[in-house]
């Protein structure tokens, strides 16, 4: 007997197949139809900002650097952190020092250069706002790597670079002439290697930020083209040759000021800084206003105003002035109404004990007296409550 096959053999099998369940009617109440909608609203908000963590942070490990647990590094800083331990601890010391100079420009001011102890980000949330504050920083971090890779290189502590090769033969000033010798700063390889190190993370990135990063390192380095930040303060140094000191022969070289004026120069590019906002190709800056100047290679750029810094604001990165001392008579930014921001401020009376009247002794020992002296001390005072609530 010949077996059903084909169409009849479907033909017999189709009554046994069981029929595919009808899914049930959507709810489509005006209760469900709000929480869809709310959910699709939470997938469309834009995340929190994150703070990423930086190569700043170098300088707090001391002689410790170990270039896999340094957080914040990016693919290329860690190759170069890898390949030059020595110059690592330099980039260190030489973060440590701008970090220093960073609060000494902003000791009188309520944005004080405040850094978090073992926070990664070494400032916190205040350099997710892409203010004036943000574009100091990047500049003097840029301008003190240079410094202190530069100060290595002449003193023979980096086997990669020594003095500076260009500074041979003989040249004059208003003096007269000289002739090169000495160890001339080397302040070639300090740019290229902080360029190649600072810049490497914000070249990964094509954002705006990145851009206004990438012109604030530059501008930390640079204040015309090819001319370096630090070279406007390289100073000549010359011994005289001759009979009795007469100087009628001269060696001179080049060699670094001290980083102060580094920082006194770019605190002064903070005062003038341009805000701008970058053109829709994202390649450039205009002027953030019509009849802004526009920005030139040599000035700070910054994208958003600052927080005030009077309160606590934990989402802007402000630690508030509450506790800051401050000045009775100036009417400076050290000034209590300023740095206090009208709160009012508190009077201590406090006694500290100095060293004076001090005198040499043969020999040889300094022999100082103990003064006590009385002063007052004014600190600004904390907020109300439901202000300070208000901004956390």
């Amino acid at each position: 007997m010949r077996r059903p096959g084909g169409a009849e053999h479907a033909a017999q099998l189709a009554p046994r197949r069981a029929r595919a369940p009808v899914p049930a009617a959507p709810d489509v109440s005006p209760a469900s139809a709000r929480l869809r909608i709310a959910c699709l609203l939470l997938l469309l908000l834009p995340l929190p900002a994150r703070v990423d963590t930086s190569w700043w942070y170098i300088g707090a490990l001391g002689a410790r650097v170990i270039c896999d647990n340094i957080p914040g590094l990016v693919s290329r800083q860690r190759q170069l952190c890898q390949r030059y331990p020595d110059i690592m601890r330099s980039v260190g010391e030489g973060a440590r020092e701008w970090i220093r100079e960073c609060q000494h420009q902003f000791r009188h001011h309520r944005w004080n250069c405040t850094t978090l102890d073992r926070d990664h980000t070494v400032f916190g949330r205040v350099m997710l706002r892409s203010s004036r504050e943000a574009a100091f920083v990047y500049a003097i971090s840029s301008a003190g790597v240079v410094h202190a890779i530069t100060r290595a290189c002449s003193q023979g502590e980096l086997s990669v670079c020594s003095c500076d090769p260009y500074t041979r033969g003989r040249h004059h000033d208003q003096r007269g002439d000289f002739d090169w010798g000495g160890c001339s700063d080397n302040i070639h390889y300090g740019i290229r290697f902080a360029k190649a190190f600072v810049d490497a993370k914000e070249k990964r990135l094509k954002d705006a930020r990145a851009l206004m990063n990438l012109h604030n390192n530059r501008c930390g380095r640079t204040v015309s083209t090819h001319v370096c930040a630090v070279r406007r303060f390289l100073k000549l140094e010359c011994k005289c040759h001759g009979v009795s000191g007469s100087c009628t022969l001269r060696t001179c070289w080049r060699a670094l000021s001290d980083f102060r004026r580094t920082g006194d120069y770019l605190r002064r590019r903070y005062d003038g800084a341009v805000q701008v906002t970058a053109t829709q190709d994202g390649a450039n800056f205009t002027a953030a206003r019509q009849g802004y100047r526009r920005a030139t290679r040599t000035d700070l750029v910054y994208f958003d105003n600052s927080p005030d810094y009077c309160v606590l604001d934990k989402a802007a990165g402000s630690l508030g002035t509450a506790g800051r001392v401050c000045s009775k008579t100036s009417k400076g930014t050290d000034g209590c109404e300023i740095m206090c921001c009208g709160r009012g401020y508190d009077t201590t009376r406090v006694t500290r004990v100095t060293q004076c009247e001090c005198k040499f002794h043969w020999c040889c020992a300094v022999r100082c007296k103990e003064c006590r002296n009385t002063v007052d001390v004014h600190t600004c005072k904390a907020p109300k409550k439901a202000e300070w609530l208000d901004q956390t």
